[in-house]
């Protein structure tokens, strides 16, 4: 017999899902299934509240207590950068592979940054932002008309200072 049901328990489930599409139920039910929940309805709430995020592979976290179930979206570093350069929403199943060549500023990678600070694994804020550059760079956009690579050395040595926080 299953342990007796505690109603103040809470679960944290983490998901990935593209922004403002009902995700297949299929892949929803094995996780929310067993805590008395309607993949169905999950569903719905998760395409609720990732719909600014059309588009765009984003992280999900339900919080289930007393089986209800709130959604927060943990935007990835590359969805931040994605975002900031305001492309088009596209329709996933047709247009592949995409290139993001677009130019995106500094305030762009510092607000990026803020929202990842807790959780980098960077000492200071100066490599969180670093570690922004790079997806950057691996996104394949530049930076105030300039390789994000370029302005990682330039934090290296000093010639470029970052803001505290």
């Amino acid at each position: 017999m299953p342990p007796k049901f505690d109603p103040n328990e809470i679960k944290i489930i983490k998901l990935r899902c593209v922004g403002g599409e009902v995700g297949a139920t299929s892949s929803l039910a094995p996780k929310v299934g067993p805590l008395g929940l309607s993949p169905k309805k999950i569903g719905e709430d998760i395409a609720k509240a990732t719909g600014e995020w059309k588009g765009l592979k984003i992280t999900v976290q339900l919080t289930v207590q007393n089986r209800q179930a709130q959604v927060a979206v943990c935007p990835s570093a590359a969805a931040l950068i994605i975002r900031a350069l305001k492309e088009p929403p596209r329709d996933r199943k047709k247009v592949k592979n995409i290139r993001h060549s677009g130019n995106i500023s500094m305030d762009d990678i510092y607000s990026a940054a803020r929202v990842m600070r807790p959780r980098s694994l960077a000492k200071d804020f100066a490599g969180t932002v670093r570690e922004i550059l790079g997806t950057a760079t691996s996104v394949g956009c530049s930076v105030d008309g300039r390789n994000p690579q370029a302005i990682i050395d330039d934090i290296k040595d000093g010639s470029m200072e970052c803001p505290a926080e």
